[in-house]
């Protein structure tokens, strides 16, 4: 696989500090069932890499300590760390929001059965994996068959009261562009989801999240290969808008490793660019880019139960583009609505 960073390191990108923290996303491993293109950690079965128990009662330590209000849970395939349910209902005792970035076929896995309806009844948020509501275009992103057990696991949640009116269960949607471009405008693409798939399959959601894909991992190094990560960078600083800047996910979130590392985001932690934290001693300064912070000590879950990481300078690269183009793009999909 090609290395990015290299092509991200030296950046124009405005710099950001952080405001106060209130989600950790946490990757907890990079195993997953499925390997899909797009994919910015570059996950797949033959992966092992996994958050160990330990570290996973530290997060919980942090969250007490930092009043943290949401967890977001990634990977890979969340699901498949065997610490995944003991995580969830200590989070959900402590009454801190949990959200499980699922990929639907997860549900139809041999041994997951009843994964379903543990979501359901800790009324964990589901934030699911369909990049297109054709066969066609899925199937080619994510491989032969992933679209229909995709459609069965959003029935299936349906049928549990997931976005059903009182139900209070939350399921949103996560579209991706197939290839280097913008994602649509991110509300007339949720209403043609929305009539497609209920017309089609009786399938309802709450919202529909459009990401921008990432120019690293897998996704950049099939632009590397292809030639057009140049072009690639180039449409998204034409269409960077700074009005984005101020709902960034950074400015609120920390992603966590499956060893306990410190990143300002997943696409910070895919390129090992780790968090700035007072106890650093130069990444207090201005001018925090990807080439010093390469060069930083990582700070770890355990630091954060004594250090604030509010006002801190963010780690940033070219790749930050991808969050600011056109409609912008976060974890919780575009950021334009949330800033109107």
């Amino acid at each position: 696989m090609h290395a990015t960073l290299p092509l991200l390191a030296k950046t124009d990108f405005p710099k950001l500090r952080r405001a106060r923290l209130e989600t950790l996303q946490m990757n907890l491993g990079y195993k997953c069932n499925q390997s899909c293109q797009h994919c910015h950690v570059a996950s797949s079965p033959q992966r092992t890499e996994m958050m160990d128990r330990a570290t996973i009662d530290l997060v919980l330590e942090v969250i007490r300590a930092r009043g943290i209000t949401t967890i977001d849970l990634t990977g890979g395939a969340p699901e498949m760390n065997v610490e995944f349910r003991h995580l969830v209902r200590e989070a959900r005792k402590l009454g801190v929001r949990v959200i499980d970035r699922c990929n639907l076929t997860i549900l139809s896995e041999p041994c997951y059965e009843g994964l379903a309806e543990f979501l359901a009844e800790q009324q964990v948020e589901v934030v699911a994996s369909l990049p297109c509501y054709s066969m066609e275009n899925v199937d080619k992103q994510r491989g032969d068959g992933v679209f229909e057990r995709s459609i069965a696991g959003l029935r299936q949640l349906n049928a549990l009261g997931y976005a059903q009116e009182g139900s209070g269960l939350v399921l949103n949607l996560v579209y991706n562009p197939q290839g280097p471009s913008l994602p649509p405008p991110q509300a007339a693409l949720e209403a043609d989801y929305k009539r497609e798939l209920k017309a089609h399959f009786g399938i309802e959601f709450n919202q529909l999240f459009a990401l921008t894909n990432m120019p690293i991992q897998r996704f950049g190094s099939m632009l590397i290969s292809k030639g057009t990560f140049g072009t690639y960078m180039d449409l998204l600083k034409s269409a960077y808008k700074p009005e984005n800047l101020s709902t960034v996910m950074c400015r609120s979130l920390i992603s966590v490793d499956y060893q306990g590392f410190l990143y300002d985001c997943d696409f910070n932690q895919m390129l090992g660019l780790s968090v700035h934290l007072p106890m650093s001693a130069s990444a207090g300064e201005d001018g925090a880019d990807a080439t010093r912070a390469a060069i930083q000590p990582r700070p770890h879950l355990q630091d954060l139960l004594q250090q604030d990481p509010q006002h801190q300078p963010i780690a940033i690269a070219d790749h930050c583009y991808g969050c600011t183009a056109g409609q912008g793009s976060s974890c919780g999909g575009a950021l334009e609505s949330k800033a109107a």
